[in-house]
């Protein structure tokens, strides 16, 4: 008796794909625990409820979030590499060219939660604890940006999962390349922004509450699938 999942080329690629929905379900549910729950009760207790907090609660939830964000970053990089490679998958299948575009905001959100998020929330930790007295107020705001940034293109990112294999598009691969480069240039504007830009100033008004970052979201994946069908079915002449 043959166990397909173990032997095959498919059934390894099945399971690398269960590991990335685990992790990423993890990943992206404590995501949106820090922004729509944790956030908003910080900023309504007390002082000493919201420094126990940050002290007991906040890094267990830190640890969960960056390595579910690391496990769903490697195996989805690993399922990309065994279609492309072992499987066969033709490069630019509809498959391929939309699986990119969750690729592109799903690294990016990876980038910010290992190199942004933890390294800021540290010293937020740091301090709470006693064990520094740096002020944290310029690590708190860099890492709210980012975290609301990772909100924003999380909605997109969903949504060319669910789309590179279900999505009916009339495909042609003809203008792929302009479509693959405006997202690019989208997702490099948006992280820049991440980078630079202060909670209270104008770029992050959009996403600053909840409300906000949710209805930027949608507008962003709405505005990926209006370039989906604009770029992706048309035919060269």
């Amino acid at each position: 008796m043959e166990f397909t999942l173990f032997t095959t080329q498919a059934g390894l690629y099945f399971l690398v794909k269960y590991i990335h929905f685990l992790a990423g379900v993890t990943w992206i549910g404590l995501l949106y625990y820090l922004n729509f729950v944790q956030g908003p009760f910080f900023a309504e207790t007390d002082a000493e409820t919201k420094k126990n907090a940050t002290q007991k609660l906040l890094p267990r939830v830190l640890w969960w979030f960056r390595w579910g964000a690391m496990f769903t970053f490697l195996s989805g990089i690993t399922m990309i590499a065994l279609a492309l490679g072992p499987l066969g998958y033709p490069h630019n299948s509809q498959w391929v060219v939309v699986i990119l575009v969750g690729a592109v905001f799903g690294t990016i959100m990876w980038a910010n939660v290992w190199f942004v998020i933890w390294p800021n929330q540290k010293v937020v930790i740091a301090k709470a604890k006693g064990e520094t007295t740096v002020d944290p107020a310029p690590n708190a705001n860099r890492a709210f940006v980012a975290s609301r940034t990772n909100v924003l293109l999380s909605i997109p990112m969903l949504f060319a999962m669910g789309a590179a294999r279900n999505l009916p598009l009339a495909y042609s691969p003809d203008g792929l390349r302009v479509f693959l480069g405006i997202i690019a240039l989208i997702a490099l504007l948006i992280e820049v922004n991440a980078l630079v830009a202060d909670q209270n100033g104008p770029t992050i008004k959009p996403i600053k509450t909840i409300k906000g970052v949710i209805t930027s979201g949608v507008i962003l994946a709405l505005l990926t699938y209006i370039l989906m069908e604009v770029l992706l079915t048309v035919k060269a002449a």
